[in-house]
């Protein structure tokens, strides 16, 4: 779905977080930033990702990894998903869809039949000069950390 591939720079964005203050992909330059895309908050998969990378947020810091969820969901839902689950990064309502829009995962989707538009569950590994070193379309939403941490593994 996604046009962008390792090499390509990431599309820069300015977002709102879950305490609708501004985060931008410019806040994590040097460092390499796990930039995460689920379709929305406190669903099923969407909480078995975000928990696992909360869980492994120390060690994945440790192996000099930030993380940044996206989602199309409101400041206020993201807010529940984030305390709810004590998630220790942020998480970004892209309520207009720009940011997944920018990425190019906003798309059609189908479930039981229903043909819909939604956000197909992608994860970027992003540099720290800003250029993309990993797209992830098929996520393991339980193990996902392993998953990421498995691609730097020699």
């Amino acid at each position: 779905m996604t046009h962008l591939k390792p090499g390509d720079p990431a599309p820069v964005f300015t977002g709102i977080n879950q305490d609708g203050k501004p985060v931008s992909l410019e806040d994590f330059r040097g460092k390499r930033l796990i930039l995460y895309f689920y379709p929305k908050a406190l669903t099923a998969g969407c909480t078995k990702e975000t928990v696992n990378l909360a869980e492994n947020y120390d060690l994945l810091r440790s192996k000099g990894f930030e993380v940044l969820g996206v989602s199309p969901d409101p400041v206020e839902r993201q807010k529940k998903f984030h305390d709810k689950y004590r998630v220790p990064f942020d998480l970004i309502a892209d309520e207009n869809k720009e940011i997944v829009r920018l990425y190019g995962i906003w798309g059609k989707k189908k479930m039981y039949g229903r043909e819909y538009e939604g956000v197909h569950r992608t994860t970027f590994i992003i540099d720290p000069e800003g250029r993309i070193e990993h797209v992830i379309k098929k996520v393991k939403t339980s193990d996902h950390a392993r998953q990421i941490l498995s691609l730097y593994e020699s």
